[in-house]
């Protein structure tokens, strides 16, 4: 009678989930451990036929979706799309797909990590819009494949799937300019994060390139959110401060705001203000004017970083990558 799995653990002094892990070949334990595993059921009789029975994939990917503020990713239909992206890749190669929520100032981060570490995680899809660099690096010390979701650090050897943000800013700031003939403003957002700051470089590049100084260009700094941002503007408005003839804004929802207030204080849309948002969100379809934005493909990111990881898996890589998906200018009346 050949020897379990069970077993061998007792024998050798493992947990079962790290056995588990060396016979299937799944990452989560050392080199050395995986083949004192091996030899060791080779010399007990261990049946490894029981292994090649199984149809599926070992293992589950996991989508990890990092949490440190509800101001960015409260909108969840455009991280939905990511996720239909990775789910529809996940399936084609037959892994399962679990997607887990981490609040930062709530979830207790280290049992999570713990519970990555001894689970049946093949590897790990982490959105990291809100996430910083140190903690990227708590994610990475697990050993398990990991690739980053819209985001991207210089310091990490960790392949990212991201947005090309500097050109979509870019592309839009200039057709602003040719449209208006004038210095377009800045909508920013007051919560900051990477993908704004790229951003804010586009516009910056894009207004340089037309003859014109960055410095000159109003800002406004808005909340980024619908409401949040109509009630920051309106009171930027009552206030008196100086008004661009037209803005480019950090985010769709900042920009569906500020043209909410502009129309409440009867500035018409784009005759006295042109506006253009980022990231094609549903609300920019339907409002009056139709609101010209930057589209971003994210069910083709979420399906990018699926596969970047899927390749991570089956053939360990020496050389991670940087994958930037670029946008495109969808015009409709807002400016």
């Amino acid at each position: 009678m050949s020897i379990t799995a069970k077993e061998l653990a007792r024998r050798l002094n493992l947990s079962e989930t790290a056995v588990s892990m060396a016979l299937n070949n799944r990452p989560g334990v050392s080199r050395d451990t995986r083949e004192r595993v091996i030899k060791e059921a080779e010399r007990l009789g261990y049946d490894f036929s029981r292994l090649s029975m199984k149809k599926n994939h070992a293992g589950t990917i996991y989508c990890v979706i990092w949490r440190a503020h509800n101001a960015i990713l409260n909108y969840t239909p455009i991280f939905s799309e990511l996720t239909d992206g990775i789910t529809e890749e996940c399936r084609k190669h037959e892994y399962r797909l679990r997607t887990i929520q981490i609040y930062e100032k709530t979830d207790d981060f280290q049992r999570t990590l713990e519970e990555l570490r001894v689970s049946d995680c093949a590897g790990i899809i982490l959105l990291g819009t809100e996430i910083s660099v140190e903690l990227c690096r708590e994610f990475l010390s697990l050993s398990l494949p990991v690739v980053l979701l819209d985001t991207w650090f210089e310091s990490l050897d960790c392949s990212s799937v991201l947005i090309n943000n500097t050109q979509g800013a870019y592309l839009a700031t200039g057709y602003l300019i040719d449209r208006t003939l004038g210095q377009p403003g800045y909508l920013k957002s007051s919560y900051r994060i990477e993908n704004f700051e790229e951003r804010r470089a586009g516009f910056t590049k894009a207004v340089r390139e037309h003859g014109m100084s960055a410095s000159k260009s109003i800002q406004h700094e808005l909340a980024p959110s619908i409401e949040g941002a109509f009630s920051d503007m309106l009171e930027i408005i009552d206030q008196g401060d100086e008004i661009a003839r037209c803005y480019f804004s950090d985010n769709d929802l900042i920009a569906i705001g500020a043209m909410r207030a502009f129309k409440m204080r009867g500035y018409k849309i784009p005759d006295d203000v042109a506006i253009i948002g980022f990231d094609n969100i549903s609300e920019g379809k339907i409002v009056e004017p139709s609101l010209t934005t930057i589209d971003i493909p994210r069910k083709f990111m979420g399906q990018t970083a699926a596969k970047q990881l899927l390749e991570q898996i089956a053939n360990p890589v020496s050389h991670t990558v940087k994958t930037e998906v670029s946008t495109r200018l969808v015009k409709r009346f807002s400016a």
